[in-house]
């Protein structure tokens, strides 16, 4: 052993007087810069590879203080030493550690809890930067970049596991108690939203056969919905239905003389998205509102669009939230109906639609309703035309109890669902609806828990909760695991 770790010192001066001879060297005289630092880069991994591997023989010269104790308090004798494998972000490296077992009892080697080795054989680092990367870009993409980069070549079906291992922490994560927060805080509105996005899904031994080559007007593929919520505190902000008014039609500020008053940052937005329904999601952002419960919460607000399920199961898990119906929906039905009733180019068309949002942001949705209705029966209007109009008076009229803008605004509530709206692409389609995908379910619902984790800028906080739960899932001990072992090889060396 003394002899090997001799060999690898003598290793490592020699290619870091390499690292120094492309900087000060002959060749470095004519070199480009872009030329040098890749050749650097390339030293340092491979210098990188060599320290890690003297720091894991190091560690594992000398044998662990005796006793070691087995499952069920059995003493272990001493058996032999046993080859590992660790993938790190320098490449894959393989040592012995010394090795305990009795009869009937499986083989120990301490050294693995001491280093806080993975059940796998790739790195938590290395699990961490292909997971990242894996959350925002194709797997194919994940494993070109960490080829390019770093050299590595992670196959599909290995990236897609250290995905699967990595999201298997993440409910228990999100569901912590959150912190305390400290009174006097100008965020007291709780504000609860939800929508729905479709994933692309392989499709099951269950589901209906598809023609090759679909016909017009025939899905390509079979569509899940994923639920997504978002959860934040914010601080009221009254506006008058005027402002908004002439901000949902893009007019001009009025000339009132008074700024428009800054918008409040929410506190703490928590966004998730789920595949298993609306009433597991709903159920879920339920316990987590009422853990964010304190006495700083004077208000609490749910807001919605106009989809009718997803409705009743915001009101059946949250029987206690004003529910608030989107404006942006409540807008475009109206802009809807002028066009089927005065047609796109009509002179007045602009005028009309004003007319009847300014009732409605001054809570007159009633007097809307009795308009629309009385367009509809319009006798020169076409089937079609009629069918609009009345579908928007429907509509208005179902949803009219979550339509009272008026005392919403005054009281500082949001009135639009921008941020869930805004969730459902990030959070889903710009990662699930990439060219050609189609996922299963557990591999889809594991890329959007974690995706969620970041978009909540909670990664790292993330990471290091699941490296603990792991090391006590596979060492029995609650001991926080230390640093990765590529950052302590550079320690053993300085």
């Amino acid at each position: 052993m003394a002899s090997q770790t001799e060999a690898m010192v003598t290793e490592i001066a020699q290619q870091v007087q390499a690292l120094l001879d492309a900087v000060t060297g002959a060749e470095a005289k004519t070199a480009t810069a872009e030329a040098v630092e890749l050749a650097l880069f390339r030293r340092l991994l491979a210098l990188g590879a060599t320290l890690l591997r003297l720091f894991f023989l190091t560690r594992a010269a000398s044998r662990p203080p005796e006793p070691v104790i087995g499952t069920g308090g059995v003493r272990l004798a001493y058996h032999d030493q046993r080859p590992t494998s660790y993938y790190s972000v320098f490449g894959k490296l393989s040592f012995r550690r010394h090795a305990y077992t009795a009869p009937g009892q499986p083989v120990v080697c301490p050294l693995d809890g001491a280093l806080s080795l993975p059940a796998r054989c790739y790195s938590g680092l290395l699990a961490d930067w292909a997971t990242y990367a894996s959350t925002d870009a194709a797997y194919r993409e994940s494993q070109t970049v960490l080829m390019r980069i770093l050299g590595l070549p992670l196959s599909l079906q290995a990236l897609e596991t250290v995905v699967a291992e990595a999201a298997v922490d993440v409910g228990a994560f999100l569901e912590q108690p959150p912190p305390a927060r400290e009174p006097g805080r100008a965020e007291t509105l709780l504000v609860v939203q939800a929508d729905g996005k479709g994933v692309p899904m392989r499709p099951t031994a269950g589901s209906p056969t598809r023609p090759l080559r679909p016909g017009k007007g025939q899905p390509s593929g079979c569509m899940k919905e994923a639920i997504v919520t978002s959860l934040e505190a914010r601080a009221p902000l009254p506006r008058s239905p005027d402002r908004v008014l002439a901000a949902l039609l893009h007019e001009p500020a009025a000339a009132d003389g008074a700024e428009r008053p800054a918008r409040p940052q929410p506190r703490d937005r928590e966004l998730r998205a789920t595949l298993d329904g609306k009433a597991v999601a709903l159920g879920r952002l339920a316990a987590r509102a009422r853990q964010r419960e304190d006495a700083t919460i004077t208000a609490r607000v749910a807001l919605t669009d106009g989809a009718e399920a997803l409705q009743r199961a915001m009101r059946t898990s949250l029987p206690d939230y004003p529910l608030v119906l989107d404006i942006i929906h409540v807008v475009e039905h109206l802009w809807e109906a002028a066009n089927a009733w005065l047609g796109e180019r009509h002179p007045e068309r602009t005028a009309w639609v004003r007319q009847q949002l300014e009732r409605v942001l001054h809570g007159q949705t009633a007097t809307v309703i009795a308009t629309l209705t009385a367009a509809a029966a319009d006798p020169t209007l076409r089937a079609a035309q009629r069918k609009v109009v009345q579908q928007t008076a429907g509509y208005y009229e179902r949803n009219q109890p979550s339509m009272h803008y008026d005392a919403y605004l005054a009281q500082g509530w949001p009135i639009g669902t921008g941020v869930v709206e805004s969730a459902c692409g990030q959070l889903v389609k710009e990662r699930m609806e990439q060219a050609g995908m189609r996922w299963g379910k557990p591999g889809a619902q594991a890329v959007l828990d974690l995706r969620a984790v970041r978009l909540n800028g909670q990664w790292e906080a993330y990471w290091q909760w699941h490296r603990q739960q792991e090391h006590r899932r596979l060492y029995g001990t609650a001991v926080p695991p230390p640093r990765p072992a590529e950052v302590q090889a550079f320690d053993l060396a300085a």
